[in-house]
C-alpha cells in the first residue's frame, strides 16, 4: 500500500486520537478507548515496516506515546509491577537491545586481548597497568605459595560492601559515560578489559592460569557479565543521540534513557551476588575445583539463559504484547466501571 493511501485509509482514527488528547478528561468511552489504542499500535507497527524514515512514523510514534502516557499517568502501580519487571521488561529490554550488548561483548573481547597481546615480554606493560604495589605483592604472594592471598586480606563484610559499592558506581559510570556519544562508555570498557587480560597474562608468567581462572572467575562471571551488560546501558544512551532512527531525537533519547536504567537497576542483584562470592568465597584458594566449576558454570548458565536465551524465548511467544494489551484493555474498563463498584461495595460493608 501506497503512503498516501495509508495515510487516508486511517486519519479519521488518528484525528480521533488526538481529540482525545487534547480534552485532558477521564475515559468516556473505555472499550472505544482501548480499541483506539490497539488500533494504533498496529498502525505504527505498520508504519514503521513499510516507512521506516517517513514523517508519518514519526508522528505515530508521538501520538500513540502521548495515548499510552494519557492512560497510565493515574494508574496506581501493583505490587506485582515488580514480578513483571524481572519477567518480562528486562529480558525484553535485552532482546532489543542484543545489537548493544553483542558490541559491548566485543569491545570487551578485543579489550582483553589488547591486554593480553601488550603483556607479552613487556613487564613495564603490566606495571603500568596494574600497578607497581599490586604487581610486588602478587609476586610475593607466589613466593610464599599463596597466589590470591590478596582475596583474604580484608574482613568480608567490609570487603563486601566496598567491592559491591564499588562495582555499582563503576555500571553507572558505563552508563553515564554513553553520554559523550558512547566513546565514553568505549573506553571504560577498554581499560577494564585491558585490565583483565593483563592481570591473567601476570599469573600466566608465572604458571598459575589454570590456578586464577578457576578462582578469579567465582565470582568474575556475573561481575564481568554485568560489567559487558552496563556498557551495552552507555551504548544504549550514546546511539540515541548519534542514530535516533524514526524518532525525534529528544523522544529517542527518553526512550533509550528509561531502557539504560532498566538495565542497571536490573544489574544491582548481580553486583550484590558478585560481591558476596568474592568476599565470602573466592578468599578460599584451596577449595576443591570441582566446586570451583560448578560455581562458574552456574553463573555462566544463568547469564546466558537470562540475558539470551530466555528474552527470545518470551519474545517468539509474544506474551508480553499481548499482557500489555489485555492490561490496557483491564485499566480503562475498571477506570470506568470496576473501581467505582468495588468503592461502593467497600462503603456499604464498612457501615454493616
Amino acid at each position: 500500500m501506497k503512503e498516501v493511501q495509508f495515510i487516508k485509509n486511517n486519519s479519521e482514527r488518528w484525528r480521533e486520537v488526538e481529540l482525545f488528547l487534547s480534552k485532558k478528561t477521564s475515559f468516556q468511552d473505555p472499550d472505544k478507548l482501548a480499541e483506539l489504542f490497539i488500533q494504533l499500535t498496529d498502525d505504527l507497527s505498520y508504519s514503521r515496516t513499510f516507512y521506516p524514515s517517513s514523517k508519518t512514523t514519526e508522528y505515530l510514534n508521538s501520538i500513540t506515546a502521548r495515548l499510552h502516557q494519557s492512560v497510565y499517568k493515574n494508574k496506581k502501580e501493583k505490587r506485582s509491577r515488580l514480578i513483571t519487571f524481572w519477567q518480562y521488561e528486562l529480558p525484553l529490554t535485552f532482546f532489543n537491545r542484543r545489537k548493544e550488548l553483542l558490541i559491548s561483548f566485543f569491545v570487551f573481547l578485543i579489550s582483553i586481548l589488547i591486554g593480553v597481546i601488550s603483556s607479552t615480554g613487556d613487564t613495564g606493560f603490566v606495571r603500568l597497568i596494574l600497578g607497581d604495589s599490586y604487581v610486588n605483592m602478587t609476586l610475593e604472594n607466589i613466593k610464599q605459595g599463596d597466589p590470591l592471598a590478596v582475596y583474604k586480606k580484608v574482613n568480608g563484610i567490609d570487603m563486601f560492601m566496598g567491592i559491591t559499592f564499588n562495582n555499582i558506581r563503576v555500571s553507572f559510570y558505563a552508563f553515564m559515560a554513553g553520554l559523550l556519544l558512547s566513546i565514553g562508555t568505549i573506553l571504560l570498557l577498554l581499560y577494564n578489559g585491558i585490565m583483565l587480560g593483563t592481570f591473567h597474562h601476570l599469573f600466566y608468567s608465572q604458571h598459575l592460569l589454570l590456578k586464577s581462572l578457576s578462582v578469579v572467575w567465582i565470582h568474575g562471571t556475573l561481575e564481568i557479565s554485568s560489567i559487558i551488560i552496563a556498557g551495552a546501558a552507555g551504548l544504549i544512551l550514546g546511539n540515541s543521540i548519534l542514530f535516533p532512527k524514526t524518532y525525534s531525537r529528544r523522544q529517542y533519547f527518553l526512550i533509550s534513557s528509561k531502557d539504560g536504567i532498566k538495565i542497571i537497576i536490573g544489574l544491582i542483584p548481580l553486583f550484590i551476588i558478585a560481591g558476596f562470592l568474592e568476599s565470602f568465597v573466592t578468599r578460599f584458594t584451596d577449595m576443591p575445583v570441582i566446586i570451583n566449576i560448578l560455581i562458574i558454570a552456574g553463573s555462566l548458565s544463568f547469564i546466558i539463559w537470562y540475558v539470551i536465551i530466555y528474552p527470545i524465548k518470551l519474545k517468539k511467544e509474544g506474551s508480553y504484547d499481548t499482557k500489555i494489551k489485555l492490561s490496557l484493555c483491564v485499566i480503562v474498563i475498571s477506570d470506568r466501571y470496576l473501581i467505582p463498584l468495588l468503592n461502593l461495595l467497600d462503603r456499604i460493608f464498612y457501615h454493616c
